[in-house]
């Protein structure tokens, strides 16, 4: 009778008759099933949600692009300027001068990247002004020598808005005394905190005339910044811009000026994917037991059912139907719960949050204060394909067992 085998498998999972200890294995393999799947998907999910907040905060600080040159500076930077934001796809382009130097102030020093930025157009292709805690860039004036610093940077320094510090070019000056570093005094005009360390820690923004002076580029430029309409097609748009301008110039966009960064945030999340994988693991090898129970406590069904005439392989399929009914119940209560709690994450920990009076992260040592959760279908259907594989591989080894059973063997024990 074809298809008998799966009425027998489904009889074997639901029959009342079972072994109560067989039916606890099984409800344990089918919570452990969905318990991981569940964990996995929220994790995935916080570490999407986290890769999304740092991507918007360093993009916040960052352009979507940069035009770069062959040389040491671009020149007629007005006119490229201009070029580009006749594009459909670039909103807007602004001037950037980036040169490394240090910060001191008395015995405080520092390393930092300082950028010198036309506040003007600096606003329209950044929003560092979203992320001021005093200043404005519109005090960034040209010949005032004015700076707006990191807060980490401003602490490491002992600065206040109103201080001075004394900027230490890479440029070099000969005087009688020999070559020195080109030195000057800059007054802290505000401080900025975009909640990423690698910023507020090393970044001082200055006018871009007096960044000029100090690099002596006359006139020149380090490079455009270019705000994108769409900041995902950016590798896209990049290469159509790379084709239509000189050769002598360039267009890097932030996935490849940042890749190192978000290579190590994917390489943490497929870590943390095969970390948690073993949780369902853990489930289908109580699965293989379960079913080697089975196996056993049903020699003589299985006996009979192949003096009955039942080939081997459908024997097989009977005990496999019955491990991925199991798999596939855990898989769907896990995909339910996973979903479930991923999308009410953030409100669910603010009430735990509010209850307990402890904060997950504490804002005195993350730039994050809130648990962020960004659900994807894809990791889902990861996740669900995954616990279902690994149900049906752990039913092969019970499966054959019972194919290899000899009714003559069975029957005459009896």
């Amino acid at each position: 009778m074809p298809g008998i085998e799966y009425l027998i498998g489904w009889r074997y999972t639901r029959g009342k008759k079972q072994n109560h200890f067989i039916s606890f294995v099984s409800l344990i393999s089918m919570l452990g099933i969905a318990v991981g799947a569940t964990v996995i998907i929220t994790v995935l999910s916080i570490m999407n949600g986290f890769k999304e907040e740092i991507r918007e905060r360093m993009l916040d600080m960052v352009s979507h692009a940069t035009l770069v040159g062959a040389g040491a500076g671009i020149d007629d930077w007005r006119t490229l300027k201009d070029e580009l934001e006749s594009d459909a796809d670039v909103v807007a382009a602004a001037p950037l001068i980036d040169m490394q130097g240090m910060l001191m102030n008395g015995d405080r020093v520092s390393g930092a990247y300082m950028h010198g930025v036309l506040p003007e157009l600096e606003a329209r292709v950044s929003n560092v002004a979203g992320h001021l805690q005093s200043g404005s860039l519109e005090l960034l004036e040209a010949g005032a020598f004015n700076a707006i610093l990191g807060d980490a940077l401003a602490g490491h320094l002992r600065v206040a808005p109103g201080d001075r510090v004394t900027v230490v070019s890479p440029q070099t000056s000969v005087t009688p005394a020999g070559i020195i570093p080109r030195m000057r005094r800059f007054t802290v005009a505000g401080t900025f905190k975009s909640g990423l360390s690698q910023f507020d820690r090393s970044i001082a923004l200055l006018h871009l005339e007096d960044a000029r002076k100090l690099m002596r580029l006359d006139g020149a430029v380090s490079g455009v910044r270019l705000r994108l309409a769409d900041l995902f097609e950016a590798p896209q748009i990049t290469r159509r811009l790379n084709l239509l301008l000189s050769p002598e110039y360039g267009v890097v966009d932030w996935t490849r000026s940042h890749s190192n960064f978000f290579r190590a945030i994917e390489l943490e999340k497929l870590l943390m994917l095969i970390v948690m994988t073993l949780i369902i693991a853990v489930a289908a090898f109580n699965i293989i037991s379960m079913l080697v129970m089975v196996v056993i406590e049903k020699r003589a069904d299985i006996a009979i059912l192949k003096t009955m005439g039942m080939a081997p392989r459908r024997i097989m399929k009977i005990f496999i139907v019955k491990g991925c009914l199991i798999g596939l119940a855990g898989n769907a209560l896990g995909v339910a719960g996973g979903v479930a709690l991923a999308s009410y994450l953030e409100p669910l920990v603010g009430a735990i949050e509010r209850a307990t009076g402890f904060r997950f992260l504490s804002p005195d040592v993350y730039p994050i204060t809130e648990v962020p959760s960004r659900l994807l279908a894809s990791d889902v259907v990861l996740v669900a394909a995954l616990a279902f594989v690994l149900t049906v591989l752990a039913t092969i080894y019970p499966a054959w067992r019972a194919a290899r059973i000899r009714p003559a063997e069975v029957l005459g024990e009896s």
